[in-house]
């Protein structure tokens, strides 16, 4: 909807130029115009109705007004700029020189002020609001003039290109100055490319159907960038020169160089999405245009001329040494750029592209960490007023300009370093990087040839940049991007896997280094890939056994487990990793973490080791009387299973600290069980044997191990009386079940659960029902 409606202020626009519209005609347009724009719902210009983003693009001259608060101005509809044209005419007599004659010169012209009606050469030319100037161009075509269409365009392009050349000159006067400072307020309001009134894509489609070969065919549309795809099978060609064409130049030429003109035309980003979003798209179609046209030597000298110009000319072009920080990104048009001029003139392509990267908005609030984060531009530009909606896009398309230069540079030492420094110096975010660093690793390694070591090293920095970046930031790829870090710095060799190990610290967190980056480098596919030698395979071992216990020392909790297996193979790095276990366990770690390690510690063959780090385990642990499906009684279990299978004086020192940590009736009663069935030490150590004796349940250990265990039921039982429902009933004869079992494992038991039911029944005799039960199940 908001396309048509600027397709249809820009239509009014060119109906109301018509040069030879009749006054009352004009007039009874004007009023349906005016009461058109006075509805509430008639379409802003910048697409932005009912929001508060005033509009910068306005159709005045840059002038006294240029420079007013933007808030301050009025919205614009799809109309304005129509009814403002109501107050144009076509009377002036040098417009109409400029129009009818392929001969209007001055050669005796003298007068060099900004408006000179002539050049230098005594060509004429035409000094009107440029958007404006190039609406007559429209309407003229529009109306069936094209003749006077391509004379004015012609004036117009001479003018531009006129300013362009006063604009080098007036900053190579304050050069030394600009440099200094190194900031500068100068910047282009309004921009040509993506204006509503579309003037490079008027000047340019005007320029190019006069040198169309197939002329018949040509239909005229005034917006001709917005007629994408329709022109593929065209040929242009150099038609005869027109009066007012340097020699060797051509409507082609022109149109051409003008497009080249408008994208380099230094502007300020407008407020508001759909603003931005169309300099976006009209840049793209007229980028799209220029490459149907084939190049050949005539217009390389034109590209090379407006690269030397944009380089050169300060804040007047997008490509200038500086540049007002509000500037619209050139890395669209810097890609095209060069990729048309690298075959030709590779240090101008470079130049350019590298001049390009620049990223400004961003530069002098760019925040510390990572900007790849969701709330990507909330967080880079707080307070910043317009926003940058389309940054994202900028953003993507700056690592585009990047990835073209990295491929074309491939092979090229000094150019690759050139690149790399630029993508470090302006790029800011790390997800970009990280496509960046992965481009030049797939460019380095296609398969049909040898990998390109330097296009490698380019890749490796970038990734290790990316690493940094993301350190202390959270990024759902972050694990992507170490993994995919340790297979560039294998592609590269031992010297970079060894490098990121002693340097992890810097580059990822302890157990990324531990789980992923020394665990992969250590891991036979590695080794195999990389044909190591004894001696290599030692230096990286090494490498990873010291970082693996500075993690474990670091990060004990989740480094632990993966610097023992790390160490291994190594008797002294292994008793120093499981004594920073051991120094741990006290304090910061879980009995989940112990239990895993201690696991792992008796899998791999040593089980006082294990039974060590299972008995602190069991210290940290609380299960309470109701928790009989909690996670960690298993490990209990096992834990008691370990200490008996290794002796009474194992199982004796463990079941104190059972009964201080299980207050769970039935966990305690499964143990008790299991200790009765065997007897403690049958299956020890050194395959010892001992005398085969069961424990006696009437002396300690196993007494304390009883004792607690009847006091668990008691406590449970009357802990479950005090909320108990009738649906639960049944479940609970059978809980006191088990417990009468547990009761009668002690001398006295029968006389114990005897009293122990009778107290239930005296104090829980409201509960009739279940006390009825209790007496049938139990007397």
């Amino acid at each position: 909807v908001e396309q048509f409606s600027l397709k249809s202020g820009a239509l009014w626009m060119c109906i109301v130029l018509n040069p030879h519209c009749k006054l009352e005609q004009k007039v009874s347009w004007l009023k349906q115009l005016k009461k058109w724009n006075g509805v509430d719902v008639c379409p802003w210009e910048d697409g932005n109705h009912g929001n508060e983003l005033p509009n910068l693009t306005n159709a005045l001259p840059q002038g006294a007004n240029a420079n007013q608060d933007s808030s301050n101005r009025p919205h614009r509809t799809v109309f304005t700029r129509a009814i403002e044209a109501c107050e144009l005419h076509w009377q002036d007599s040098h417009l109409q020189h400029i129009i009818s004659s392929d001969l209007y010169t001055n050669y005796c012209y003298h007068e060099h002020t900004e408006n000179s009606l002539f050049d230098s050469r005594g060509w004429p030319l035409w000094h009107e609001h440029v958007p404006t100037a190039c609406a007559r161009v429209d309407a003229l075509r529009s109306h069936g003039y094209p003749q006077e269409a391509l004379r004015l365009a012609i004036a117009i392009v001479n003018t531009l290109r006129r300013q362009q050349q006063k604009q080098l000159e007036m900053f190579q006067a304050q050069k030394k100055e600009l440099l200094q400072i190194g900031v500068t307020s100068i910047t282009n309001l309004e921009g040509w490319v993506g204006h509503p009134l579309d003037p490079i894509g008027t000047l340019f489609s005007s320029l190019i159907e006069a040198c169309r070969v197939d002329d018949e065919s040509f239909h005229g549309f005034s917006d001709f960038t917005e007629n994408m795809g329709q022109c593929k099978s065209l040929e242009y060609q150099h038609l005869p020169a027109h009066k007012f064409l340097e020699e060797g130049e051509s409507y082609l030429t022109l149109a051409v160089e003008v497009a080249l003109i408008g994208l380099g035309q230094q502007r300020i980003m407008p407020d508001g999405l759909y603003a931005q979003e169309k300099v976006c798209r009209n840049e793209e179609q007229l980028i799209s245009k220029l490459q149907e046209i084939e190049l050949d030597d005539t217009l390389v000298k034109i590209f090379r001329k407006q690269a030397v110009f944009l380089l050169e000319a300060g804040p007047y072009s997008g490509l200038g040494e500086v540049i007002h920080r509000d500037s619209v990104p050139m890395h669209t048009f810097a890609k095209y750029l060069f990729t048309c001029l690298l075959p030709h003139d590779a240090e101008l392509a470079y130049k350019s592209a590298l001049r390009a990267m620049r990223l400004l908005v961003l530069e002098s609030m760019a925040p510390l960490g990572d900007t790849s984060r969701p709330h990507h531009i909330a967080s880079v530009v707080p307070n910043r007023y317009p926003r940058w909606f389309t940054l994202s896009h900028i953003e993507s398309q700056q690592c585009e300009l990047a990835s073209t230069m990295l491929t074309a540079a491939k092979g090229d030492v000094q150019r690759l370093e050139t690149v790399l420094e630029s993508i470090q110096k302006n790029i800011h975010s790390s997800s970009h990087i990280f496509k960046l660093a992965q481009d030049a690793f797939k460019i380095a390694t296609l398969m049909d040839s040898l990998p390109d070591i330097t296009l490698l090293k380019v890749s490796l920095e970038l990734g290790l940049q990316v690493m940094r970046m993301t350190l202390s930031t959270l990024n759902w790829r972050r694990r992507e991007m170490v993994r995919w870090l340790v297979t560039c710095a294998t592609e590269i060799g031992v010297y970079a896997l060894d490098s990121i190990m002693q340097n992890w610290f810097t580059l990822f967190t302890p157990t990324e280094a531990t789980s992923i980056v020394a665990t992969t480098v250590m891991s036979n596919s590695t080794i195999v890939h990389l044909h190591l030698d004894c001696h290599q395979q030692e230096k990286l071992a090494s490498s990873a056994r010291t970082l693996a216990l500075q993690c474990a020392m670091k990060d004990p909790q989740n480094c632990a487990l993966s610097a023992l297996t790390l160490c291994e193979k190594d008797h002294i790095a292994f008793e120093t990793a499981y004594q920073i276990v051991l120094d741990a366990a006290t304090t910061s770690m879980s009995y989940s973490q112990l239990f895993t390690i201690a696991r792992y510690m008796e899998h791999r063959g040593y089980p006082m080791r294990a039974y060590k780090l299972a008995t602190l385990a069991i210290t940290h642990l609380n299960l309470s009387y109701n928790q009989d499906t909690h996670p960690a009684i298993n490990d209990v279990l096992w834990a008691c299973a370990l200490s008996h299978s290794l002796g009474k004086n194992e199982l004796a020192a463990v079941i104190p600290l059972v009964v201080k940590s299980v207050k769970c009736a039935t966990v305690l009663s499964d143990i008790l069980r299991r200790c009765t069935l065997t007897t403690p030490g049958m299956v020890g150590l050194h395959g010892r044997r001992n005398s085969g004796k069961l424990m006696s349940l009437d002396k300690a250990p196993l007494r304390q191990l009883l004792d607690a265990t009847i006091g668990a039921y008691i406590n449970t039982t009357h802990s479950r009386l005090t909320h108990i429902s009738p649906r639960h009933y049944s479940e609970f004869i059978e809980f006191l079940t088990k417990a009468r079992e547990t009761f009668l494992m002690a001398h006295d038991g029968h006389i114990q659960f005897t009293q122990f039911i009778d107290n239930l029944k005296q104090i829980y005799k409201g509960k009739k029902k279940l006390m009825m039960l209790v007496r049938e199940r139990f007397g």
